[in-house]
């Protein structure tokens, strides 16, 4: 299957929005492993662990959203 990514471009924030979010949920009901690079599970592990030496550097779910909202 070929996309032409021009096509993508041009369509409204909305449209692309509605895009990302069904392949969102498309990837995360397959089966299918999803393949990390090394720099990419290295980078987990170094946030897991970093969490759970200092739990206080964690923000709430309500922080979360003041820091998206602006």
């Amino acid at each position: 299957m070929s996309i032409d990514l021009s096509d993508l471009h041009n369509l409204p924030v909305s449209e692309k929005l509605r895009i990302v979010e069904a392949l969102w949920d498309d990837i995360g009901a397959s089966d299918e492993p999803i393949v990390l690079h090394p720099w990419q599970r290295d980078e987990a592990n170094r946030r897991r662990d970093e969490m759970k030496a200092d739990p206080s550097i964690a923000i709430d779910r309500a922080e979360l959203w003041r820091r998206v909202d602006g």
